[in-house]
């Protein structure tokens, strides 16, 4: 039977020690100062002192990676982002590794789709199982061949997810949120009220336009189609371009429920340079309430989705199916925060 390949590390002084070196310097086998090491099985006091005295004599750090993946694992997570730029995904991103660090796990950050074509290296990852699990917050629909390839690799979708899918996932409910928006912006006497929405691959895009519609019949209000402008992004110039549309209308609306705060922020910014004032001339409403709506000038009246918290409990969705439980899936709690835009 041939040996394994001994772990090796670097000390202080930058030169590599093996762990054949640690055995030869206790006077043991290499079985035993992985023992003594990964505490895995018991030895006796006067081994273990010896195993300690040759590691700390010649600076041994085990390689925690290596020593990883011989048991199977890498204590990586793989989390998937659609957009790096939008400040929703970094602040969910920061709640998965406040869950994750604490029980040995780090993340790896990949952009999707785009990032698993195969010229990119997160499909290596992936099929060669260099991660014990993956949090999806990009649209599943394109990661359909990767999670049908592996079935035994843990997946959690977070805030994006399949509707009736067997996947675990934690989200809001976004159509009833943005009915919450709508009818607020009725309640205020609008009437002809636009949508600012986004790509309806996403499932809370699509969710976000029904409630938006949903709001409108509920309160007797005719659907125009003039006044809904599917931006082609999030970002806060795909805002301004999409904003700009509804100012061209021979009536436009007198306020806008955008399906992301950076495109609520762009539109406020393309309203003010054709002159608009906000609130005054037309109300704005956004959705995710990140860092920036607050500060803004006027501060956004916006859906606040607890973005760190979605994070979190997709972290504690992973943890527990990979400690080989079967997880249901969490919808968190929305809130309407009323501030200057509308």
């Amino acid at each position: 039977m041939s040996e394994k390949r001994p772990l090796a590390a670097l000390p202080s002084n930058g030169k590599a020690i093996s762990i054949s070196a640690v055995a030869e310097q206790a006077g043991v086998s290499i079985a035993t100062v992985s023992r003594v090491i990964n505490a895995s099985k018991p030895v006796s006091a006067d081994t273990r002192e010896r195993v300690e005295a040759a590691v700390a004599a010649l600076g041994y750090r085990a390689n925690a990676f290596a020593r990883s993946l011989t048991r199977g694992e890498s204590r990586l997570l793989l989390v998937l982002v659609p957009d790096f730029a939008n400040p929703f995904y970094s602040e969910t991103v920061k709640g998965v590794a406040s869950v994750v660090r604490r029980h040995g796990y780090n993340i790896v950050l990949a952009g999707a789709p785009d990032a698993l074509a195969p010229d990119t290296g997160a499909p290596d990852a992936l099929y060669s199982r260099l991660v014990d699990g993956v949090i999806s917050l990009a649209s599943l629909h394109d990661l359909q061949p990767a999670i049908r390839d592996m079935p035994d690799l843990p997946w959690v979708a977070c805030s994006e997810f399949v509707e009736d899918g067997g996947m675990p996932h934690a989200s809001i409910d976004h159509g009833q949120a943005a009915l919450d928006a709508v009818q607020y912006l009725i309640n205020r006497g609008h009437r002809r009220i636009a949508l600012l929405g986004a790509d309806e691959s996403y499932v809370w895009a699509r969710q976000r336009h029904a409630g938006y519609e949903a709001a409108l019949k509920r309160a007797g209000i005719p659907l125009d189609a003039q006044l809904v402008r599917v931006a082609r992004g999030t970002d806060y110039s795909l805002g301004m371009e999409a904003a700009g549309a509804l100012l061209a209308l021979e009536s436009p609306p007198t306020a806008v429920f955008a399906v992301s705060d950076t495109l609520a922020i762009g539109a406020i910014k393309a309203f003010r340079r054709a002159g608009r004032r906000v609130p005054d001339d037309i109300a704005v409403v956004g959705f995710d309430n990140i860092p920036l709506a607050q500060v803004f000038e006027p501060a956004l009246t916006t859906i606040a989705q607890p973005m760190f918290e979605l994070g979190a409990a997709a972290a504690r969705l992973l943890l527990e199916r990979l400690a080989g439980g079967h997880p249901r899936s969490l919808t968190l709690q929305h809130a309407l925060v009323v501030r200057e835009s509308a």
